[in-house]
């Protein structure tokens, strides 16, 4: 009985002291719960610094590699010696210094932001449907900008008016034109995501369907339609960055200020309007806005396809699925894929240039397909 006292103490201890301190073990789990609640809807420190670091690499990539050779080193120390109070000989003489200044750089600074500009809209697109396979295309932005450019082309308007071309000119109202048309046709369906998306398709194919008689009907501009259908980054100046950048900065800038609203619809509407939310409003807002970024994109680039598509499934897969981490993450990570492609669409078929749209359709194809296999599990 002496050794069966302590040993029956030995067993009853541990479950009182137990419970005497359950609490805090209970706290601390709820803690660590919080705590990597909070990280996965937070923009990590090193996320951010290895997606501006790839942007950053593809920028200098895409200075250097082209038709006329420019040396890394020489570049690098062109660039630091424009900063203020910074002198140094970079070693580029007056032809290599007019290529990367006229050329490499606005052509490096033009794809980045329509890079940006598409993969930031993808992702709202996808946050406001809650669909993963959401595009800015989906309510007949690129039908109605590929029917805009086919208008000026088709009937000889491709003349320039004063400080605006007329292509990117038709191309910017002709999206924003069919989506006022989708959205127009989805209010008649009591303003529902599902309405809100028919519409969408049946603008697109009636635009596509006038796009293809205007083609059959002026033949002789087939070529040049295509072209710019096709997608393309070329610029000879800074004139196209400086009409596409104060889209990216306001339009981008309202769809980070609506990062926290897109993880709350995710719960659905009827569970966002008791916290709160107005769902319509934001998704007008939201919708409106990346409309208007896809927009102005297009038409100073043409129809690239899959970019809201591929890179915000990459950022989720890489980085977390929050749209507090999506929205910002996918516009670095968009810019950093337009100068990459860009670069392929440049030097696989040198000296001619494959058009750009033909390398992401390459790339999201098949991308888009693991995607749709991946959602259907």
């Amino acid at each position: 009985m002496t050794a069966a006292g302590p040993l029956t103490g030995g067993v009853t201890d541990p479950p009182v002291a137990a419970s005497a301190t359950a609490p805090i073990p209970s706290s601390d789990r709820a803690e660590a719960a919080d705590r990597a609640i909070r990280r996965a809807y937070q923009l990590s420190p090193w996320s951010l610094g290895v997606s501006l670091g790839a942007l950053l690499v593809a920028a200098l990539l895409g200075s250097i590699i082209g038709p006329a050779e420019l040396g890394a080193f020489e570049v690098v120390k062109d660039l630091v010696d424009r900063l203020p109070l910074i002198s140094i000989e970079s070693g580029l003489d007056a032809r290599q210094q007019t290529i990367l200044t006229s050329w490499r750089l606005p052509r490096v600074a033009l794809g980045a932001l329509v890079g940006s500009s598409l993969a930031m809209s993808g992702a709202a697109y996808q946050g406001v449907f809650r669909n993963p396979l959401a595009s800015p295309w989906l309510l007949g932005a690129a039908a109605g900008a590929g029917l805009g450019a086919t208008i000026v082309i088709a009937f000889g308007l491709d003349v320039g008016w004063g400080p605006v071309n007329s292509i990117p000119a038709g191309a910017f109202v002709g999206a924003l034109t069919g989506v006022s048309i989708s959205m127009s046709l989805g209010r008649l369906t009591g303003r529902s995501t599902t309405g809100l998306l028919l519409a969408g398709v049946a603008t697109a194919a009636f635009l596509t369907a006038i796009q293809t008689y205007l083609q059959q009907r002026n033949a002789d501009t087939l070529r040049a339609v295509y072209a710019w259908i096709f997608g393309r980054i070329s610029t000879s100046g800074w004139s196209e960055v400086g009409l596409l950048l104060p889209y990216v900065v306001i339009c981008g800038a309202i769809l980070f200020m609506h990062r926290r609203h897109l993880d709350v619809l995710r719960v659905g509407e009827d569970e966002a309007s008791s916290l709160g939310l107005d769902p319509k409003r934001v998704r007008l807002v939201v919708v409106v806005t990346a409309t208007l970024m896809t927009a102005a994109a297009v038409s100073v680039s043409g129809l690239i396809s899959f970019v809201g598509i591929i890179v915000p499934h990459a950022v989720r897969l890489l980085f977390g699925t929050s749209y507090r981490i999506l929205i910002p993450l996918s516009g670095i990570c968009g810019a950093t894929f337009i100068v990459l492609v860009d670069i392929a669409a440049r030097t696989i078929d040198a000296p001619a240039e494959l058009p750009i749209g033909v390398v992401t359709a390459f790339f999201g194809a098949p991308f888009f397909a693991l995607a749709l296999w991946n959602a259907s599990r």
